[in-house]
């Protein structure tokens, strides 16, 4: 996995059918070098994870602002988990109120960000995460 590009999908689970800041993420993360894969609106769960596995993912990132948050978060990694595939990073971003996002970080996933945070944060976020990852692969 060593000198392969950092292999990211970008999803929008549910109904939400607001995509701007999933878009601007895509393209940020292209921008950097990264081979990112963005799924469209209104992607079920189990669509994420079979995208994922067949694109050899290293990351998901789910935007959500509907308000669905925890429960398609959680999705997610119980699929990831009953397809041996909970090595692919989870994150994610949208409008998810501050009080529920220790909830989001217990259940497994390992980051969120909200409106205004920086491409440059999630970037540099995305790397580190990845990379120590593949670290521990070897």
């Amino acid at each position: 996995m060593e000198g392969r590009k950092i292999r990211v999908i970008i999803a929008k689970p549910g109904l939400d059918g607001h995509d701007r800041g999933a878009k601007v993420v895509a393209r940020a993360l292209r921008d950097a070098g990264m081979e990112v894969i963005y799924t469209g609106l209104r992607q079920a769960p189990e669509q994420i994870v079979e995208t994922a596995i067949q694109e050899d993912a290293d990351a998901i990132g789910l935007s959500i602002l509907s308000g669905a948050h925890e429960y398609y978060f959680r999705r997610v990694i119980e699929l990831l988990k009953e397809k041996n595939a909970a090595d692919i990073i989870v994150f994610g971003g949208g409008v998810i109120p501050e009080e529920d996002v220790s909830t989001l970080l217990n259940m497994g996933v390992k980051a969120v960000f909200g409106p205004g945070t920086s491409t440059k944060d999630i970037i540099e976020w995305l790397k580190g995460a990845v990379g120590s990852r593949r670290f521990a692969e070897v």
